[in-house]
Formats: C-alpha cells, sequence, structure tokens
C-alpha cells in the first residue's frame, strides 16, 4: 500500500500521526509462555461455565426442573434475539473502553464473578413453583446468564488479537486456548454425572446447585488469572465515532470473515444441538446415562491430541481456513459412521470411532478461532476501519444463533414426537435422539467442511498485507 494510501486510509479513520506510529511500532511480538497458558485457562473457565450449560441445562430444565420441551424451545429462539441486541452493544463497549489494564483485560475481572452468581442461580430449582413460576425464572435467569458470558467471552476472545500480530504466534496462543478446552471439555463431561449423584445424595436438584457453585467458582478463577498475566502489546489508535451503518458496511466486505462467521453459525449449531442431545442419547438409546462418562473418558486424549495437530496442518496447507475445512470434513465422516454403531452391541467399534470423531473436531475447533484474529486485520486493509470487538461480537451472535437453533430444533421435534421426561420413550423419539447424536451433526460437519474451503486469506497473503499496512509497501 503506498503512502498516500496509509494517509487516506488514516483520514477515513480518524488516525492521528502520532498514534499511527505507535500502532506500527512492533507488530511481530512474541507471546510469553505464561500468557499462552493464561489464555488458555481463560478457555478453561468459558468451558466450566458455558459448556457445562450447553449439554446439561437441558436435560436440568426437563428432567430435573419439569420444565416442557415447548418452553424450553422457545426460550432457545427468543435468547437468540435479546443477542442479536447485546452482542454487538457489548463488542462496540470493548472497543471503547481505556484503562491502564487495556481494552479487553478489565472486562475478565469484572463480569466474570458477576457470571459465575448468575450462573449458580441458573440452576437453583425450587420444588414449590408452578409451570408459570418456572419458566418466568428459567427465561429470566437465562437471558441474564448469556448477558454475562457475552461480557466475558467476546473481550477474551478479542484479546487474543491484541496479544500480537504475529500469524504463527497467534496460531499458537489459540492452540494453548483449545488444547486447555478440550481438557476442560473432557473433565466437564467425565465428573459431572457423577458428581451429580455423589453431591446430590439422592437429590439431582441439589446435586446440579452444588456442581454450579463448583464450577462458578472455576470461571471466575480462570478469567481473573487470564486478566493477571496477559497483556494488550497491539496498540489501537483514537478514532472518531463510527457508526453502527458504517461499521455493518465494512464487515459486509470482509469476505474472509462472513467465511469464518458463517462457520461459526454451523459450528454452532452442530455442536450444540449434539451436546444438548448426547445425555439423552445415553440414557435413553443406550439406556444407561454412565455410559456417557465412559464416552467422555475415551475421547479426552484424541481431544487433546487433535487440538495440538493445528499447528502442523496449518503448516502444511499455510490458510488457517483449508485447514478448519479439513478437520470439519472429517469430523462428518467419521460422525456419519458412528451412527452403524452402539455402545451396547459394538462397544470397541462405537468408542474408537467417537475417539477419531473427536480428534478430528478438536483440530477443528483450533482452528475456527485462530481464523478469526486475521480477519480484523485483512479488513482493516481492505475498509480502513478496525474494529476487533464489533467483529468479534458477531462472531460471537452466529455461534449462538447456531446453538439456539440447534437446540431449540432438538427440544421442538422431541416435544412433537411425544417425549416423556424420565419415562419410557417411543420409537420416533429414539431414532430423534440417536441421529441427533450421530447422523444428522454428520452431515452438517460436511457442509461445514465445503464453506470453509473457500477461505482463501493464506499465510503468504496476510503476510503481504501486514507488511503493505505496516511499511507502506510489499
Amino acid at each position: 500500500m503506498t503512502e498516500m494510501v496509509l494517509r487516506s486510509k488514516m483520514k477515513r479513520t480518524g488516525q492521528t500521526a502520532a498514534a499511527e506510529t505507535d500502532l506500527r511500532a512492533d507488530t511481530d511480538v512474541k507471546v510469553s509462555l505464561i500468557s499462552k497458558i493464561a489464555y488458555g485457562m481463560g478457555d478453561v473457565g468459558c468451558n466450566f461455565s458455558w459448556m457445562f450449560v450447553g449439554n446439561f441445562l437441558m436435560i436440568f430444565y426437563t428432567d430435573v426442573f419439569g420444565i416442557s420441551m415447548g418452553a424450553v424451545a422457545g426460550l432457545m429462539l427468543f435468547s437468540r434475539f435479546w443477542d442479536a441486541v447485546n452482542d454487538p452493544i457489548i463488542g462496540s463497549l470493548t472497543d471503547r473502553t481505556h484503562s491502564r489494564w487495556g481494552r479487553y483485560r478489565p472486562w475478565l475481572l469484572v463480569a466474570a464473578p458477576l457470571t459465575a452468581v448468575v450462573l449458580i442461580l441458573t440452576f437453583w430449582a425450587h420444588p414449590g413453583w408452578n409451570s408459570t413460576a418456572k419458566i418466568v425464572y428459567m427465561g429470566i435467569t437465562y437471558c441474564i446468564l448469556v448477558l454475562g458470558y457475552t461480557c466475558v467471552n467476546i473481550p477474551y476472545g478479542t484479546l487474543c488479537g491484541a496479544m500480537t500480530q504475529n500469524i504463527e504466534e497467534r496460531a499458537q496462543i489459540n492452540t494453548f486456548r483449545s488444547v486447555a478446552a478440550m481438557i476442560a471439555i473432557g473433565i466437564i463431561n467425565i465428573i459431572t454425572v457423577p458428581l451429580i449423584e455423589t453431591l446430590g445424595a439422592g437429590s439431582d436438584k441439589r446435586g446440579y446447585l452444588l456442581i454450579a457453585v463448583i464450577y462458578g467458582g472455576i470461571f471466575a478463577l480462570c478469567h481473573m488469572f487470564c486478566f493477571a498475566k496477559t497483556r494488550e502489546v497491539v496498540a489501537i489508535p483514537e478514532r472518531k465515532k463510527i457508526s453502527l451503518k458504517e461499521q455493518l458496511r465494512a464487515v459486509s466486505r470482509n469476505r474472509p470473515y462472513i467465511l469464518a462467521l458463517a462457520g461459526q453459525m454451523l459450528f454452532g449449531f452442530t455442536l450444540y444441538g449434539r451436546n444438548a442431545d448426547a445425555l439423552y442419547y445415553f440414557t435413553y438409546v443406550e439406556g444407561n446415562k454412565a455410559f456417557f462418562t465412559v464416552y467422555s473418558m475415551c475421547i479426552i486424549i484424541p481431544s487433546i491430541i487433535g487440538a495440538a495437530c493445528f499447528p502442523m496442518l496449518f503448516h502444511w496447507t499455510n490458510n488457517k481456513g483449508r485447514a478448519a475445512s479439513i478437520f470439519a470434513f472429517l469430523t462428518g465422516m467419521s460422525m456419519m459412521g458412528l451412527g452403524m454403531f452402539t455402545a451396547k452391541e459394538s462397544p470397541i467399534l462405537f468408542y474408537g470411532v467417537s475417539a477419531l470423531t473427536q480428534f478430528f473436531f478438536s483440530g477443528f475447533n483450533t482452528a475456527i478461532y485462530a481464523i478469526i484474529p486475521d480477519c480484523v486485520e485483512y479488513g482493516e486493509w481492505k475498509t480502513g476501519l478496525r474494529n476487533d470487538g464489533f467483529q468479534y461480537a458477531f462472531i460471537s451472535l452466529g455461534n449462538k444463533m447456531g446453538m439456539a437453533l440447534g437446540t431449540s430444533l432438538l427440544a421442538m421435534v422431541l416435544g412433537m414426537c411425544g417425549y416423556v421426561a424420565g419415562g419410557q420413550q417411543n420409537s420416533a423419539v429414539l431414532a430423534v435422539i440417536k441421529h441427533s447424536f450421530t447422523t444428522i451433526p454428520g452431515m452438517f460437519w460436511i457442509i461445514t467442511g465445503i464453506v470453509l474451503f473457500f477461505y482463501r486469506l493464506n499465510r503468504r497473503r496476510y503476510n503481504e498485507i501486514m507488511k503493505e499496512m505496516y511499511t507502506g509497501g510489499v
């Protein structure tokens, strides 16, 4: 990019020459090991809240709290309208935050402990309430929980791009994040069901509440550690206030970002719909919810290895989107194959294919989040506008919209087919539960792989863009 174009970009975004110099001071920052670990711990905290919610809240609502499938489906859809309002607002607020700790880290310090309290309240089920009171309480606590999680997750996700602009370092940071997440998810899935029985001492209500207290504490502490041991070193220059319309126009011109957004929405739909179905699957199709713990133990090591393999595939493809595409396609093929087996009749094949599926999924999970900071740089180069938090807000919204559609559709179909909480299920319900765990998400993973195949921002092009922006030449 010529000097004239750089000056033109500065004029459009309201940047001063001094701010531009500060921004360009160091784009190749190496991140310390402790900072990478601390960033990974942030996702440990996220999963001890959000993955716990995604995997267990729906069955808690229907089988423990006594709320109908129809009401749960309605809540999931309504909450996405709520997200559509608050996600972009929180994203814009993080971009405009100013403190001695940076733009994004203060949100982790303040919002995480408050959200932990709401998580506990979400899993507090009063036995004497009537159906209307339960539904109102469910709606209020869930919507506040979603808002709290937004106030933590958007600045947490955006923080990666503020730690460095080195594409290799970002890949490593997101690998630490994904490996930590896979460990956390594995632990949650292995210990939660036994803990419900142990802590509850015969009362699932008490068991879920005490687990929420423990997981809420872990959520808050992990983000406080992330806050303490990370640093924001990519200085964002001061700029004039930019309208929502202008920000949306800039986002629409960012093709890599649009593909990442589509991938996140498909990711949310497929992952959370399947996760919500998992405990139903082992309880009603396999006939023993203890199998869920065995399943979780079998997939934890492949999860960690798969997440750690992303840098190797990125090195081979030189394209994070293509790496994500390959992982997604292989996840889909493995998941389709899983539908041929059951844990009761073919345990070795069932758990073996499950492990393979999780290996590929974990690689995808690392890749899809590693894409986002690069899309921010591309957008700045393309439009002259840098709005990290705003863009990550739409990524978060896309993921949560997918989650809402996946879980609400599952609840809706199960309700229509005659699901009976805690009772004997008919053949239609069992078929829906089985295919929602295997073949249906498998097809959507393949579609996700096809979408991300068209991601074109490879390593060479990214480095050219960075050189163009920060040195004024190729």
